[in-house]
């Protein structure tokens, strides 16, 4: 069974920083892509970036504030400079992969971990 468990979101003052975690059960890394997205209220949810066999991609509203690594069974995403904008939920997912093709979309994925909220305050 595959499980994905978010942590490490909270409260934070623009301009700081917060590393968000996703501990994966069930999800040998090398056949699945880890992606990472964000949903506002009243906003669809959005991607930020992903990960498939250390090839990263971000959205381009994330490429130069994000980071995403994986160690092990855990995704991170790291977050500097963060913005009131950046005020979220934040999701890991994940989706049996085979080559390469992008970061696709939420559709995509099939298994999904419940969130961590993010809120930035000006």
């Amino acid at each position: 069974e595959v499980q994905l468990v978010e942590s490490g979101g909270g409260l934070v003052q623009a301009g700081g920083s917060l590393t968000l975690s996703c501990t994966t059960s069930g999800t040998p890394f090398g056949d699945f892509i880890i992606a990472w997205f964000r949903q506002a209220p009243g906003l669809e949810r959005e991607g930020v970036s992903c990960i498939f066999r250390g090839r990263a991609s971000y959205a381009d509203s994330a490429a130069d504030r994000f980071s995403i690594s994986t160690n092990g069974h855990t995704a991170y995403l790291q977050i500097n400079n963060l913005k009131p904008e950046d005020t979220a939920v934040y999701y890991c997912a994940a989706a049996f992969k085979s080559v390469w093709s992008g970061c696709d979309f939420a559709s995509d994925y099939q298994y999904w971990g419940q969130g961590t909220q993010i809120t930035v305050s000006s």
